[in-house]
């Protein structure tokens, strides 16, 4: 998949692969943030029920590099560069701020049908300051490819996906990049 930013200069590329373990999501985002160039990679690593049990990120944002780290252990305890983040315990997935990418992986875990809502916690590596938060997010499938997506940081959006489940329509934030 390949994406481009709607509120600010940027790209991000990303592809699912299936090692037999589980699904493994990896991405590469470039943008611009009030003026100052940024590049962060970055691979999710799941279990066969689409639950987060790793994430990597790195790059860099103007002169500042990153090297995160983040582990989920049994009993949803999450550390992230070897220190606990007792705040995120219990929640389910990751979600990068900067990605429309992780979106994927509730939509594919729940396999809601067309009428269905459920509600999941993620831990929200929010950006700029690439910290984990806990996010509420509520996902409820209204037709074959369309999902009506609302968090408790008050941002809610109709998000349209590919026949993968990866958003292919994040308005105001992210597009498709279809070369058109």
């Amino acid at each position: 998949m390949m994406w481009r930013r709607l509120d600010n200069p940027g790209h991000e590329w990303a592809r699912l692969f299936d090692l037999g373990s589980g699904p493994v999501l990896r991405g590469t985002t470039v943008f611009m943030e009030e003026h100052v160039l940024g590049r962060l990679d970055y691979k999710i690593v799941c279990n066969p029920l689409w639950e987060t049990l790793s994430a990597e990120v790195l790059g860099w944002v103007g002169e500042e590099k990153f090297k995160l780290r983040i582990e989920k252990t049994r009993g949803n305890t999450w550390r992230m560069n070897g220190q606990a983040v007792p705040r995120v315990n219990d929640c389910v997935d990751i979600d990068l701020s900067f990605s429309p990418s992780t979106n994927l992986l509730p939509i594919r875990r729940l396999n809601l049908e067309i009428g269905q809502e459920a509600e999941v916690r993620a831990a929200w590596l929010k950006f700029p300051d690439l910290e984990l938060h806990p996010l509420v997010q509520r996902f409820r499938r209204e037709g074959e490819r369309r999902y009506f997506y609302d968090s408790d940081i008050g941002f809610s959006t109709n998000l349209e996906v590919n026949v993968d489940g990866f958003v292919v329509n994040y308005p105001p934030l992210w597009t498709e990049e279809t070369g058109e």
